[in-house]
């Protein structure tokens, strides 16, 4: 494996750079097969998804604080999927990438840039629910859409700064003249030349900054901000009849649950691909299974979420027979802001004074 790449870095297309074995050719070829399945599903329900989200919440529908969420979410989704079939097309050519160097920049950049603003989306929106219950009458006086959009611009340049290095490290290469194939990796050294021990060593580390920051800033401080928050709105509803009938809510603890899942694995094995190579050659086996598969569960993730907003905000099967405007109307109203703004009163004067 050459120093200068990695898979889990471009959510796969460096997966082939590990050096084969008879016993690992054939499942590495079942899990490209399973890759390019799931991408393909991913980019057909996403793309239609998450136009769906953006047309009704877009032009469609009042201009809420919520509506603000979740638009961005889905628009953070939407760019993520499009961009699918070029991963489609670069596994089916045998990881050779006919696309040029912009976009072999662009697709990796995109892919992390809806990671971070769907990350900070979501932690947005725990700490906005949780606004909500402790302090109603606060928060129907100061939660403004305006104030929302100025959030949701600070997230998208948050998010981008985290994604540029991605753009500059990554980098095309021709592996040979003979097989006439380019290569889309990422370029650590920032150079073509030999490489010497200290280029390897700087590759190394830029490599391990880069997984490190992006497992603190883009999962765990948020999960850990998301966790705090429900946990608050959890104790705080305890035992009224708030927590049941709370429908947005539901969709939040949903569309979390779904991205813990849909990440988690893939951090996991970002971290277990640095050790692989030197530390636990081991692994290498597990690896050629559990890259593919925890970079399907990271794509799927942008397909999951207009589909949590249906089913889960409201009940399918009744509203399966109105309009597809109000079955988003539906999960995506305030109702549970404005209910929550008739809690016990010795909330309401709790927050009255901030």
């Amino acid at each position: 494996m050459a120093a200068n790449t990695t898979s889990l870095e471009s959510l796969y297309e460096d997966y082939e750079d590990y050096p084969d074995s008879d016993d690992n050719e054939s499942l590495r070829n079942s899990m490209h097969i399973l890759s390019m399945v799931i991408y393909s599903l991913a980019f057909l329900l996403g793309v239609a998804g998450n136009s769906l989200v953006i047309f009704v919440t877009g032009f469609h529908m009042k201009r809420t604080v919520n509506t603000v969420w979740f638009l961005n979410l889905a628009i953070a989704d939407f760019v993520f999927t499009f961009f699918l079939p070029l991963s489609v097309a670069y596994i089916a050519l045998g990881f050779h990438w006919p696309f040029g160097k912009l976009l072999c920049k662009l697709n990796s950049t995109v892919a992390f840039l809806n990671m971070f603003a769907s990350v900070f989306l979501l932690t947005i929106i725990s700490m906005d629910r949780c606004v909500s219950v402790m302090c109603p009458v606060w928060a129907q006086n100061h939660r403004t859409p305006r104030l929302a959009s100025l959030v949701a611009l600070g997230i998208w340049i948050a998010a981008l700064a985290l994604s540029c290095p991605y753009f500059v490290f990554r980098d095309v290469r021709s592996l040979s003249a003979e097989e006439n194939t380019t290569h889309c990796y990422n370029n650590f050294a920032l150079s073509d030349s030999s490489q010497s021990g200290e280029i390897v060593k700087l590759e190394k580390y830029r490599h391990r900054v880069l997984v490190l920051t992006r497992f603190v800033a883009g999962f765990l401080i948020p999960f850990a901000i998301i966790l705090f928050c429900y946990g608050i709105i959890t104790v705080r509803l305890k035992g009224t009849r708030l927590a049941r009938s709370n429908r947005p809510f539901k969709i939040m603890v949903a569309v979390v649950l779904a991205f813990f899942i849909c990440w988690f694995p893939y951090h996991v094995f970002s971290f277990l691909e640095m050790s692989a190579a030197t530390v636990m050659p081991g692994l290498q086996t597990a690896l050629v299974v559990g890259i593919p598969l925890a970079s399907s569960l990271a794509y799927l993730n942008s397909c999951l979420n207009p589909f949590l907003y249906v089913f889960v905000g409201q009940d399918f099967r009744e509203k399966l027979r109105t309009s597809v405007l109000v079955v988003f109307e539906s999960a995506f109203s305030e109702a549970s802001g404005q209910t929550l703004t008739k809690s016990k009163s010795s909330v309401e004067v709790e927050c009255q004074t901030l």
